[in-house]
Order: C-alpha cells, then structure tokens, then sequence
C-alpha cells in the first residue's frame, strides 16, 4: 500500500467505520466483510471492484462515491440515498440485499442486477433501468415516473406498480403473473 489514500488488495473484517475513516480514499480489489458503514461520510470515495459481504450502510451518507464493479452481498441499505453517486462508469450488483426506502432518482444503472433483494419503496423516478434485471425481488410501493425500464427484466419480480404509460419499457420483460402490476391504475380485477 503507496499511500492510506489508496488502498489496494485488502480484506477488511468486522470493521466499524467512523464518520471520517474512509473520506478521500480509493479502495481497489478490496473485500469487506461484516463492517458497519452506519456513521461514515463517503464524501470522495471510490471502489473499483470490490465486494462487500454483510455489511451494514442503513442511512449512510452516500456522496460524491464512485461504484465501479462493486458487488454487494447480503447488505442493508435501508434510506440510503444513491443519487449523488458518481454516474461515471458506475456499475453496481446487489444479491440478498435490503435497500427499502432508498433512492436512486435520476440515476444511470443501466445493466445493474438485483437478485433476491427487498425493494420496498424504491425511488425509481427518472432513473435509466436499461437492461436492469431484477431478479425474484419484492418492488412493494417503489416508484416508477419517468423512468427508462428498456430491456428490463421484471419476470420473477413481484409486488410492482408501473405504469405503461408514465415509464418507457420497450422490450421489458414481465410474467403473465405480473401483468397485474402493468395494470393497476385501471382497478381491474386480474386473476
């Protein structure tokens, strides 16, 4: 490690970050695991592929962050607010995550995975969901206005309300089962 500014290669266990400790750093190929981000300021932090496994961000101050190619497990995000993230070459992948009530307006997230993550009012608005695939997650209440859900795939989702009509969702892709969250603005009866 050249400088406590960039960090490359390191695993990081069952670490609680303070409101400082990872200001104006680079962390790279880096694994975390088991650490609490609750009280950090991410004000000027990148991380370039690494992965984070159990770790704990609800209500973290997520600004000015670079994401690219990170990978989170089994995390929780809930409140946290995505949208001051760097857009530059982000690329993010969440598997088992909690991220109810966060948001991610006006976000590019093109191609970003979400595979059995609770979405529970989800600020989606304005977002560009190009590509996005959301896999067996529950959408309960998330809000979609705006938003570019292009090649999207919806088909083991559930709990959604998006309208056709508000949203762009060429080639998206949708379960019989889940045409009923296509249609709710109509209050017809689907069975």
């Amino acid at each position: 490690m050249a400088s406590d500014k960039y960090i490359l290669d390191r695993d990081f266990d069952n670490m609680v970050f303070g409101l400082d400790d990872i200001m104006y750093r680079d962390y790279e190929r880096c694994t975390f695991s088991n650490c609490d981000f609750t009280a950090c300021d991410f004000l000027g932090v990148a991380f370039i592929d690494c992965v984070f496994n159990n770790c704990n961000f609800n209500e973290a101050r997520i600004n000015y962050v670079s994401l690219r190619n990170a990978v989170f497990n089994a995390c929780s995000f809930i409140a946290v607010n995505f949208t001051m993230c760097d857009p530059l070459l982000m690329q993010i992948e969440f598997k088992d995550c909690t991220l109810d009530y966060a948001k991610f307006y006006t976000l590019k997230i093109k191609g970003t995975v979400f595979t059995n993550c609770s979405l529970i009012a989800i600020d989606f608005m304005k977002t560009d969901l190009t590509g996005v695939i959301f896999d067996n997650c529950n959408l309960h209440k998330s809000v979609f206005v705006d938003a570019i859900a292009n090649k999207a795939d919806f088909t083991t989702s559930y709990n959604f309300s998006i309208d056709p009509e508000q949203n762009k969702l060429k080639k998206a892709k949708f379960s019989q089962a889940g045409l009923k969250g296509l249609l709710e603005k109509y209050d017809l009866i689907v069975t």
